[in-house]
């Protein structure tokens, strides 16, 4: 069956302006347009829009989603079944958040008491779950199931306060690096204090710190188009800088 952008919009629940823009920069080109000059919609074309709104709805920006359904690698079934196992982390994240907010609703009726740290389980397993489901694959295959693990138990046991604190990192991470990236200079002050702060967060989820490890981290960033989207949101060219500032934090300034 064929579709015209209002009726593919219509099916796919989304707009007809953004499927416009998904043919503007290439990643939902129309099979064809026709003799009055509309953009006409085939099956291959309706299921590849099923995966771009797939990875949409687990956050993958439009970029890296072009990059991965047009490598010649991608394979649809595979795509599918990481979509399914994602999609479960998530309901079990959601499951985890809404028993959480059980009890402490439970909690102000006087009905039980939490503890501080329970008040935190369900978001610091939504940060376990989605790790996993992004990296978890790369990260065992690099590091063993073992060391993943371990980091996974390190996260539930982190207290109100660490968690705080590692979040809290996050950001000043971010903004350290801002500052670093203006001056172009991966091995100055301002990039080697950001280089610091981001061995600051890695000890909080990492059960043993090396620098060995750290660097291979700082690679992956430039690696791995994910990593690399994460920190060039700020702005292109970040997650390099990064790369290149923890290389020479850590002495392994091979690049």
């Amino acid at each position: 069956m064929e579709y015209t952008v209002q009726k593919l919009g219509q099916l796919a629940g989304i707009s007809t302006r953004t499927l416009r823009y998904y043919d503007t920069i290439g990643l939902l080109k129309p099979a064809r347009i026709n003799s009055s000059g509309y953009r006409i919609y085939g099956r291959q074309e309706v299921d590849r829009l099923q995966q771009i709104l797939f990875y949409r709805e687990l956050g993958v920006g439009l970029e890296e989603i072009g990059e991965m359904i047009s490598s010649p690698a991608f394979h649809a079934e595979r795509a599918l079944l990481d979509h399914r196992e994602n999609l479960l982390a998530r309901r079990r994240q959601l499951d985890a958040l809404i028993a959480n907010i059980d009890l402490t609703l439970a909690e102000k009726r006087g009905e039980n008491t939490l503890s501080d740290k329970q008040k935190f389980e369900g978001f610091k397993q939504r940060l376990i779950d989605d790790n996993e489901t992004r990296y978890g694959q790369e990260a065992r295959a690099k590091y063993g199931d073992e060391q993943v693990d371990k980091s996974n138990r390190k996260i539930k046991g982190m207290t109100e306060r660490q968690y705080a604190e590692a979040e809290q990192l996050a950001t000043d991470i971010h903004e350290a690096l801002a500052k670093a990236f203006a001056t172009g200079d991966p091995a100055g002050d301002l990039a080697q204090k950001a280089a610091d702060l981001h061995r600051q967060w890695l000890c909080f989820y990492w059960d043993s710190y090396s620098k060995e490890a750290h660097a291979g981290v700082a690679r992956m960033y430039v690696d791995d188009p994910r990593f690399t989207a994460y920190y060039d949101k700020d702005q292109p060219g970040v997650a390099r800088f990064l790369r290149d500032a923890v290389l020479i934090y850590t002495g392994a300034t091979n690049v």
